[in-house]
């Protein structure tokens, strides 16, 4: 029987119209004077954008920092590999863009499945931060005159998206690195390289610092701080198989969740519709194409299934440009779970290219013949030449082969306005949190949320707690609750040290993605999602009995790493298929089968699903409980999604 509790959960969202939410709430929110900034200590766990640009702000403000990253570098997060784009309402091209538009597009984009307030409050900061990243230098591209240059992504009809060639994700990067490694110079961030976080600590409810095991070393260490702040990405890596980089997993989320912080919308993930299709069944992880290339690449599929000639030697009355006939007033540029779906339709009526016939093709001869190949390669040469390294297969001559793949997460912890998750002095920020993109992230929108919470938002939030404990130091470490949590962490590495079992991490972690791929991936349905409730419990038993993981704690140990990722990945698994089985009904990213148009398309169940799903831990042998945030919509009225 699930149990629920609706209606407890505080979003803490400020009185007033939409436009006045945010400069109400900084009006009014208690403030922590220059001089006693320094006396407070902050925790930042996870140095991409959100934990980057955060960390250096609480810096420049004059808090003490302590930075965690598992990388040799923060320059080496996982930001750096986003290519596309940043998303602000500048309106440059004066095509109509504005700030409502902005917010517009991405409660639409989400299928109606986020919070006004703050989707409002991203919209409004988002000029601040290409303003900050100009003049630190990030190279944007720039038109004849000089201005930035835009172009268009996925899901919106105007072009907002400022990019640096493909290479925005990293560009962005080095900015909030400098930014960060000036105040590391000037003493205000220690930054911790190769440490993972592998332990929240709370005391009185509160949380007070972390466990942290040095990756090179294996020491377990304890940090004390005021709050603890989590930038630590998103859980696509529970699918094996997936757009992100390997080491990125979902440790630090779940040990908050397992401490009493709500994990929200475990089943909203997005599956990317511009992926390298996979090339054989032991592929370790997937290669990502921007979506930027959907705005002068075609995408199209035989007209006939099982049609195996070669590209150039299919003309054009033999194909089927899917995506424009079916949605025309947006064409390639629909939102991803749109194009995303449409691709797997026409894999599964047997229309698939490629060698595995598990792709589409996206086809750049039109832009070319228009355009001229120079142009094409100033907008894309970067991410051409990464194609051709990948597959020996050349863009500019033939079309690229793409096909959906697990990518971005839209669930996390559940927040509240002020980025504090229900652990009062712990927040979370960027893809970590829940709270920005609903049921379906629109393109170039990470980027931006990571900014926005890091320099823009956070900062300001966090004084409106620690203004309470002024004058009161960090927990010593020396405290039990200190003692107890890493003898905690030390009892779960010993563990798998001492298992004798006969299979490795990585099969354990592939076997639990064929399992999500399949029941819990572009498509859901009731019995699919009771048999992975079946049987993840069941391969995480065998997990705990039989896998095997050499060498020892003291040393660098990856398969120990590994490990504890993957245990957790387990019981995230289980929680993204039982909030997949709660929600009857389908909404971006979410395809329940049983809830369709008669063409195809997402049916939401507003009367019954217009809410947050937030889960909260109850033990080990016990069933999560489920909190209901009710979702109101006073701005925009949901709509069924149409980009026909």
């Amino acid at each position: 029987m699930l149990e629920t509790r609706p209606d407890t959960l505080d979003s803490k969202v400020p009185n007033g119209t939409l436009e006045e939410k945010w400069t109400g709430y900084l009006n009014s929110m208690k403030l922590v004077a220059p001089t006693n900034k320094r006396k407070f200590k902050i925790i930042v766990v996870g140095t991409g954008l959100a934990g980057a640009s955060a960390a250096a702000t609480f810096g420049e403000l004059g808090y003490q920092v302590e930075a965690f990253t598992y990388h040799d570098s923060a320059r080496r997060a996982h930001s750096i590999a986003a290519q596309g784009g940043i998303n602000a309402a500048k309106n440059y091209h004066s095509d109509g863009d504005s700030i409502y538009r902005l917010f517009y597009d991405t409660i639409k984009g989400g299928d109606y499945r986020s919070r006004e307030a703050n989707v409002y409050r991203l919209a409004e900061v988002s000029n601040e931060i290409i303003d900050q990243c100009t003049a630190q230098g990030v190279p944007f591209a720039r038109e004849y005159g000089g201005l930035l240059d835009n172009r268009s992504f996925g899901g919106v009809q105007v072009s907002r998206t400022f990019y640096a060639r493909g290479q925005t994700g990293q560009q962005l990067l080095l900015g909030s690195y400098s930014a960060l490694s000036r105040q590391v110079k000037l003493g205000t961030v220690k930054l911790h390289t190769r440490a993972e976080m592998l332990e929240v600590v709370l005391k009185d409810g509160r949380a007070v610092g972390v466990v942290v095991r040095d990756l090179t070393t294996g020491e377990i260490t304890t940090h004390s701080a005021h709050a603890v702040v989590l930038a630590t990405g998103g859980y696509s890596n529970a699918y094996y198989l997936s757009t992100n980089a390997m080491a990125c997993n979902g440790t630090a989320i779940w040990r908050a969740y397992r401490k009493g912080a709500q994990f929200a919308n475990a089943s909203f993930t997005q599956i990317h519709p511009t992926c390298i299709p996979a090339s054989d069944e032991f592929q370790s992880k997937l290669t990502l194409m921007s979506e930027s290339l959907r705005n002068d690449g075609r995408i199209w599929v035989p007209e006939k299934a099982e049609d195996n000639r070669p590209p150039n030697q299919i003309p054009e009355s033999d194909r089927d440009y899917y995506l424009e006939r079916r949605y025309p007033a947006f064409g390639n540029l629909v939102p991803r779970d749109v194009a995303s779906r449409a691709a797997k339709r026409q894999i599964d009526q047997n229309k698939g290219v490629g060698p595995l016939h598990n792709g589409v093709y996206l086809d750049f001869q039109d832009a070319i013949q228009r355009l001229g190949r120079d142009v094409i390669e100033a907008r894309y040469g970067n991410l051409f030449e990464m194609y051709e390294r990948i597959t020996d297969e050349n863009p500019y001559d033939v079309p690229m082969r793409i096909y959906p793949a697990p990518h971005y997460t839209m669930g996390g912890l559940w927040v509240d306005y002020e980025l504090m998750t229900t652990v009062p002095g712990l927040y979370a920020i960027g893809e970590a949190n829940f709270s920005d993109h609903g049921a379906n992230r629109l393109g170039a929108s990470a980027l931006m949320q990571g900014l926005a919470d890091g320099y823009f938002v956070i900062p300001y939030t966090i004084g409106n707690y620690l203004a309470d404990y002024l004058n009161t130091e960090p927990v010593s470490t020396d405290d039990p609750v200190f003692h107890e949590a890493s003898a905690a962490v030390r009892d779960r590495l010993n563990r798998f040290l001492a298992n004798n079992g006969t299979r490795t991490v990585d099969w354990f972690h592939r076997e639990l993605g064929k399992i999500l791929i399949e029941h819990c991936g572009m498509a859901r349905n009731e019995a699919g999602l009771e048999k992975a409730l079946s049987d993840i419990p069941a391969l995480k038993e065998e997990f705990y009995a039989d896998v095997k993981v050499l060498g020892e704690n003291e040393t660098l140990n990856q398969s120990l790493e590994k490990a504890g990722r993957v245990a957790d990945f387990f019981e995230l698994g289980e929680l993204m298929c039982r909030d997949a089985l709660n929600r009857e009904e389908s909404c971006g990213g979410h395809f329940r089968e049983e809830h369709q148009t008669d063409d195809g398309e997402a049916l939401r169940r507003d009367d019954e699903f217009a809410y947050v799903a937030s889960w909260e831990w109850t033990g080990e042998s016990s069933d999560p409980r489920l909190h209901k945030e009710q979702l109101e919509f006073e701005n925009v009225a949901p709509t069924t999604r149409s980009y026909k």
